[in-house]
């Protein structure tokens, strides 16, 4: 089904948000809804946001110490590692998947109706990259520049406090998963293709493209060539989402249940009998992760994941009938984005405001820990509202205009819209580095810095924002000219 509608369009909030119009908004959002518009892609999308934001509040487990001179020391570290236990939730809790499912459905849908509306012979890669670049950038942007000012803010007035370095440095770990949305959405056209030609094929081609590469990891002990599960699992998930799209997940349940029973399977023999561990999230200082970059683990519980969550499909979508569960839906499809980028911001704050007010932090995993744990993740959830409130407004999208075929102007074409092509492919590119490139390195240090190693490459905070931004910059002429 189109996941397109006059309510927002596609799953990933290309087009949705409540406008600014409040309460009101939302209902008339929510009352303007097709009846074909695919509402569990709205509720996949905030839910798997949502698991995260939760995951990491939950999972932060910080400590304060004696730093010598200079003070408290503040250490930051993974409830999971604390309490090793815990690590088999993540088969359930590592949701990350999901949101790639959704992503992959709705490029397709957004490429498909690009497709329809633009005029013969204009470029439609240009035109579709600012489309989907804008929503994830514009309020990506303005959270590494609120955070960059607060930097150097510290770094001249010298008031940095315990908490500060850590927090600078881990706040923009999650836009990992940003960087690579990016790399997925410039690779969607070809991958459209593929998949027009050769469907479940190309997802099978990908499962086994990381199949090989984490066999010359571990058996031949090639470096550097994990990374390329970076572009390889996440476009198999992604894929999935375009087959999605083609109804090829679906209605009947022996596909999802196919997928949901041979990634779980997999998995556990995988993990049971391979060099994989247990957790399917990240965690400092283990020697292999499932994470980062992705392994062919991951991969499997990606598929048991999306398969169980289609198998869901059809009691969500007797929920989602129900205009309040919708509504709400609506509401926090408008900000999901906006939470997620500023959610450790908000937890850093309480923590920062125990620090301040001389508050013993309990240790992880004790019993105080776990009784005031509602509290603080009340607190955080507060904050992380009180920012959506300020930062809402960005994640709106840009008024842009997609002509439509005209009876009287003939299509453009030329050396302009030619170069657009190019040109945008690049500036995503330098986009995706960019902001992967801010998950490594952090905020901390500024003006000049902490290096880190993308990759092979090592590279700086502002090396990083300028590459976004100019990537940007190409994307938005390249979009303009070929519009």
């Amino acid at each position: 089904m189109d996941n397109r509608g006059t309510a927002h369009r596609t799953g990933d909030g290309t087009d949705a948000g409540t406008e600014g119009h409040g309460v009101s908004g939302v209902r008339a959002l929510a009352a303007a809804t097709p009846a074909d518009r695919d509402r569990y892609i709205d509720l996949l999308r905030v839910a798997s946001l949502g698991t995260v934001v939760l995951g990491h509040w939950l999972m932060a487990a910080v400590t304060a110490g004696s730093g010598g001179p200079d003070g408290a020391r503040v250490t930051v570290d993974n409830l999971l590692a604390v309490v090793p236990e815990l690590q088999p939730a993540t088969w359930l809790l590592q949701i990350m998947p999901v949101f790639f499912l959704v992503g992959g459905f709705s490029h397709a849908l957004s490429h498909r109706s690009l497709d329809r509306r633009l005029p013969p012979g204009t470029p439609r890669y240009p035109a579709f990259l600012r489309a989907r670049l804008q929503r994830l950038l514009r309020p990506t942007m303005v959270f590494t520049a609120v955070w960059c000012a607060a930097a150097l803010a510290v770094r001249f007035t010298g008031r940095d406090g315990p908490l500060w370095d850590t927090a600078a440095r881990l706040v923009t770990q999650p836009l990992w998963f940003i960087g690579v949305y990016l790399a997925l959405v410039a690779l969607t056209p070809p991958m459209l293709r593929l998949n027009a030609r050769y469907g479940w094929g190309v997802f099978a081609a990908l499962v086994w493209g990381a199949a090989m590469v984490d066999l010359l990891r571990f058996a031949a002990g090639m470096p550097y060539v994990e990374f390329l599960n970076l572009a390889l699992v996440w476009l198999a998930v992604h894929q999935l989402g375009i087959l999605r799209a083609d109804g090829r997940l679906g209605p009947d349940r022996r596909v999802p249940a196919a997928l949901a029973l041979g990634g779980l399977a997999s998995a556990a023999a995988l993990v049971a009998w391979g060099p994989y561990p247990l957790s399917m999230v990240g965690m400092s200082g283990e020697p292999v992760g499932n994470m980062s970059p992705p392994t062919l683990a991951l991969l499997c519980h990606a598929a048991w994941l999306v398969g169980a969550v289609e198998l869901l499909r059809a009691p969500a979508a007797r929920l989602l009938a129900r205009p309040r569960v919708w509504r709400a839906v609506v509401a926090a499809n408008g900000v999901a984005m906006t939470a997620f980028l500023w959610h450790l911001t908000a937890l850093f704050g309480v923590y920062g405001l125990l620090l301040a007010l001389g508050l013993p932090l309990p240790a992880p995993a004790s019993a105080a820990w776990w009784a005031w744990a509602p509290v603080r993740i009340g607190a955080a959830a507060l904050l992380t509202a009180l920012l959506v409130a300020v930062f809402r407004r960005f994640e709106r999208p840009a008024a842009t205009a997609v002509p439509g075929p005209s009876p009287v102007s003939p299509p453009r074409s030329g050396r302009l819209p030619r170069a657009a092509v190019p040109a945008a492919a690049l500036g995503a590119a330098l986009c995706a580095l960019g902001v992967l490139g801010l998950s490594v390195t952090g905020l901390d240090g500024l003006p000049a810095g902490h290096g880190a190693l993308l990759v092979a490459v090592r590279i700086t905070a502002p090396a990083a924002v300028a590459m976004t931004v100019a990537g940007w910059l190409l994307v938005e002429r390249a979009g303009r000219a070929a519009g």
